[in-house]
Formats: C-alpha cells, sequence, structure tokens
C-alpha cells in the first residue's frame, strides 16, 4: 500500500501568490498614480487588465519568468495608448524591474510542511516534487529549503505544466496510476491534469488564489479527489483512504 506522491511546490509547500499580490499592489499604486489625471484608469480597471493580459501570457509561454514583469508593461502600455499619453521609458523600466523583483523574495514554508514530508516518508511512501516555472528560478527555492533531503533526484520542474507534461512523467516512469497521487493548489495545473490521467488528486486550498488556477472540473475521478486545508491534513487523509 505504499503509495507515490507527487507535490507541486509553489502555494502547496512554500508561499508564492502572496508575493506577487503584494507587487501587483505597488504596480497598481504606480500606475494609477502616473494616469490619476484620467477619470476611468482605476484600480480596479488596471488590476482586470493585468490579470487579463498576464493569463493570456502564460497560456503562450507557460511559466516563464519575464511574462510577469512584461504583463506589467503591456498594461501600462495599453492604457497609454488608450488616453494618447506618452509611454516613457523611465517608467516602463520601472515597472519591469518592479515585476522581475517578485522572484529575488525570500522562500517561506507553509506551516508543517516538514512534518508533513517527514510523516509521509516514514510511512513508507515515495515523495516526487512537481512543479512550474524556470528551473533556475525553482531550484533556488529548493535549494533554500533543502527539499532534496525528501525528494532525491525525484524533482520534475516543467515550464508547461499541463496533462501532457504530467502523463509524460507518468508513463516514463513506469507508474501505477492506482497508487499515484498528485497533491497541490492548482485545480488547472495539478488537479484536472491528475484527474485526467487517471491517478488519484489532492487540492490544497490556498489564502489567496491566482485566477489562473481556477477553472472548471469536468473529469469524473476515478480514485480519490480530496480537498483539504492543510498539509497536516495530507498524512491522515490518505491513510484513512488507503485503509477503506
Amino acid at each position: 500500500m505504499k503509495q507515490q506522491l507527487f507535490f507541486d511546490l509553489d502555494d502547496t509547500l512554500i508561499h508564492c501568490n502572496k508575493y506577487f499580490n503584494l507587487v501587483i499592489d505597488q504596480f497598481v499604486d504606480a500606475v494609477t498614480t502616473w494616469f490619476a489625471s484620467y477619470p476611468d484608469v482605476t484600480a480596479e480597471a488596471v488590476r482586470s487588465k493585468q490579470i487579463e493580459i498576464d493569463i493570456a501570457g502564460v497560456a503562450v509561454l507557460g511559466f516563464k519568468s519575464e511574462h510577469f514583469p512584461q504583463s506589467f508593461v503591456d498594461t501600462y502600455n495599453y492604457f497609454s495608448d488608450v488616453h494618447g499619453r506618452n509611454r516613457s521609458a523611465k517608467e516602463q523600466d520601472m515597472l519591469w524591474k518592479l515585476g522581475l523583483g517578485v522572484y529575488e523574495h525570500e522562500t517561506e514554508p507553509y506551516p508543517h510542511m516538514e512534518q508533513t514530508l517527514d510523516k509521509l516518508a516514514s510511512e513508507g511512501h515515495t515523495l516526487h516534487l512537481y512543479t512550474g516555472g524556470e528551473i533556475a528560478i525553482q531550484r533556488r527555492k529548493i535549494e533554500s529549503m533543502q527539499l532534496e533531503r525528501y525528494f532525491g533526484s525525484r524533482i520534475f520542474i516543467r515550464r508547461h505544466k499541463n496533462v501532457e507534461a504530467l502523463d509524460q512523467i507518468l508513463s516514463e516512469g513506469g507508474f501505477e496510476r492506482n497508487n499515484t497521487w498528485m497533491i497541490g493548489n492548482s485545480i488547472r495545473t495539478d488537479v484536472v491534469p491528475a484527474l485526467t490521467a487517471g491517478i488519484h488528486a489532492i487540492h490544497m486550498r490556498a489564502d489567496t488564489e491566482w485566477l489562473y488556477n481556477v477553472v472548471q472540473i469536468d473529469v469524473e475521478p476515478k480514485g480519490a479527489f480530496l480537498t483539504l486545508d492543510k498539509l497536516a491534513d495530507i498524512p491522515p487523509a490518505i491513510g484513512q483512504y488507503l485503509n477503506k
């Protein structure tokens, strides 16, 4: 009954969205200040346009670091063009640096991260890490948290984290799908690919969720599909399912 457990990284084991939200708040403040004489350039309008451009960029580029600061510049350019305001290279450069700076934040684990991974490993389960992003950025986080002690070489980093990427990992690794789990906060990149691939899924609810991650679930689970709020809930939840 030993299981193969795939963990997402960002906003499952470590905090991520809250840092992006802080930077977006700074971006919105800057743009609404520069466009203060244009009444329809509200914080809500700027935030909505940035989200639209950001999500569109991920769909094309995957989790490439440049797409986030580019969404700041593109949003700024959009409002500049709509209102006939001259673009400023200085302002564009400031926004680019602001957006890129989000990748330099400190790595902060979710509560009970170590205890949860220790417990699962002690129960004999094999732990894998499956994360989306650029190798250098994700490796920095992994090394900061010393996560190799849990995952060893079983770390998968993909720019495009989707159904095809997960299915390729499972197929090439020869995983028995009825003994394999995906654990993550994203319905789009964790839950739906797992259910489509016929493995168990645990959706970890995040305090604040990126709109990109929120999609409808139109896949019928072949195994377990659980929703949990805390990492510490994972070992007993898996144990309870296996002991049915």
